[in-house]
C-alpha cells in the first residue's frame, strides 16, 4: 500500500474508533433504566472515559515517537475492540465504568499517535502540498467521529433491535477490519529502542500566565463537550419530556459538528477575528442553552448548543494556537501535551459536579449554574487570548 492510500486508511481508523468512544452516549438512559442507577452514576461512567483518555495521553501518548505509528494504531484498535467486548460480556455499572475506562485508554493512545501519522503519511505522498489538508482531515477525523458516534446510537437504539447489544457488534467487527488494513499501512518511523519515560509537560516559565488562559479556556470548552456527551439524554427526558434517543443522539451530535465545522470553516479567517467569533458564538449559545431549560423551550435549548459548539471548537482551535506559539522551541509536543491533558479535564471536573449537584437539585437551576460559570470561563479566556494576539 502506497503512502497516500494509507493516509484515507488512517483517516477511516482514526474516524470509527473516536465514533465508537461516543456511540454509548444516547444508550446511557437505556441502562439507566434497565438497572435503575442514579443519574449521578451517568457522569461517573462518563468521566471514566475521560480520565482513561488523560492516563494513556500521559503514559503512552508518546511512545509512537520511538515504537512506530502503526504498531501504536493497531493497539490502540485492539484496546476499543476490548471495550466492546467489556460492554457486551460486563454491561452492569461496574462492568460500564471499567469499559469506558479502557474505551479512554485507547483514545489516548490514538489521537496522538493518527494526528503524527496522518501527517507522516501526506508529507510523503505529497512532498510540496504543505500541512493544511492533513490537519483538515485530521481535525474532521476527529470532531467529525465524535459527533457521528451519538447519532449512529441513537439511530441503532430508535430503529434496531437489542440496542444494548448490536452497536458494540457491529463496531467489533468494524474495528476488527480496520485493523487488519493497518497491517497495510507504511510505517512513518523506524523504531528505535530507549528506555520508557511518562510524557513530559512542559510551559516556559515567561509565557506561564498567558498558557494558563489558554489552558483554562479549552478546560471550560470541554465541559460543554461533557454536558451534552453524558446528561443531554437525562436534560432532554427531565426537562423537555422527550424519549426519543435518536434525538438524544442528534443533540450531542449537532455540538461536535458545530465545532468541527467552524474550525474548518474558519481556518483562513485571522486569529482575532476567530476569538471574537468565539467570544460572540459561547456567549449566545450558552444563554440559547439556559434561556431554552427555563422557559422550556427545545428548539432555544439545541440551537443554543449548536451555536456554543461552534465558539467552543473556534476556542479551543485558537488555544491551540496560543500553546504553540509560546513552546519553547522543541519542546511543542510537551507543551500540547499537557493543553490536552487540562482540558480533557474540563470532560471530568465539571461534569461530575453536575451530576452530584442534580442528587440535590433541580435539573434546570444546576444547569443554570454551569451555564454562567462556563460562558464566564470561555468569554475571560478568548478575550484575554484576543488581546494577546493584537
Amino acid at each position: 500500500m502506497g503512502h497516500g492510500a494509507g493516509f484515507w486508511v488512517v483517516a477511516t481508523v482514526f474516524l470509527t474508533t473516536m465514533a465508537y468512544s461516543t456511540v454509548p452516549t444516547p444508550l446511557y438512559p437505556l441502562y439507566q433504566q434497565r438497572d435503575g442507577f442514579p443519574v449521578g452514576m451517568i457522569t461517573v461512567i462518563f468521566a471514566a472515559y475521560a480520565v482513561g483518555v488523560m492516563l494513556s495521553l500521559y503514559l503512552a501518548g508518546h511512545v509512537s515517537d520511538w515504537v512506530g505509528r502503526r504498531r501504536m494504531l493497531v493497539i490502540a484498535v485492539l484496546i476499543s475492540m476490548l471495550s466492546a467486548v467489556m460492554f457486551l460480556a460486563w454491561s452492569e455499572v461496574p462492568g460500564l465504568i471499567a469499559a469506558r475506562l479502557v474505551n479512554g485508554v485507547s483514545i489516548g493512545i490514538l489521537s496522538a499517535t493518527a494526528t503524527a501519522h496522518l501527517a507522516e503519511l501526506r508529507a510523503r505522498a505529497r512532498p510540496g502540498e504543505g500541512s493544511v489538508i492533513a490537519t483538515t482531515v485530521s481535525g474532521a477525523a476527529n470532531l467529525g467521529g465524535l459527533a457521528l458516534g451519538p447519532l449512529i446510537g441513537g439511530l441503532f437504539a430508535e430503529f434496531l433491535p437489542a440496542p444494548l447489544v448490536l452497536p458494540h457488534i457491529v463496531f467489533l467487527a468494524l474495528l476488527a477490519a480496520e485493523a487488519l488494513a493497518l497491517l497495510s499501512v507504511p510505517e512513518t518511523v523506524a523504531a528505535t529502542p530507549r528506555p520508557y519515560r511518562p510524557q513530559r509537560l512542559s510551559v516556559p516559565a515567561a509565557s506561564r500566565s498567558i498558557f494558563l488562559v489558554a489552558g483554562f479556556g479549552a478546560f471550560a470548552g470541554f465541559a460543554v463537550f461533557g454536558l451534552f456527551s453524558s446528561l443531554a439524554p437525562t436534560f432532554l427526558v427531565g426537562t423537555f419530556g422527550q424519549d426519543d434517543h435518536l434525538l438524544a443522539g442528534a443533540a450531542a451530535f449537532s455540538v461536535f459538528a458545530a465545532a468541527a465545522v467552524g474550525q474548518i470553516a474558519l481556518a483562513s479567517v485571522r486569529q482575532r477575528t476567530q476569538f471574537t467569533i468565539a467570544i460572540i458564538a459561547c456567549a449566545v449559545g450558552l444563554a440559547g442553552v439556559a434561556s431554552g431549560a427555563v422557559i422550556p423551550q427545545l428548539t432555544l435549548f439545541l440551537g443554543g448548543g449548536v451555536i456554543a459548539g461552534l465558539g467552543v471548537g473556534v476556542l479551543f482551535k485558537g488555544a491551540i494556537g496560543t500553546a504553540v506559539a509560546v513552546a519553547a522551541a522543541g519542546r511543542t509536543g510537551e507543551t500540547l501535551a499537557l493543553l490536552f491533558l487540562i482540558a480533557y479535564a474540563g470532560l471530568v471536573v465539571p461534569v461530575l459536579a453536575v451530576g452530584i449537584g442534580l442528587t440535590f437539585a433541580p435539573a434546570v437551576g444546576v444547569l443554570i449554574v454551569f451555564v454562567v460559570l462556563v460562558l464566564a470561563a470561555t468569554v475571560s479566556a478568548a478575550a484575554i487570548m484576543r488581546r494577546r494576539t493584537a
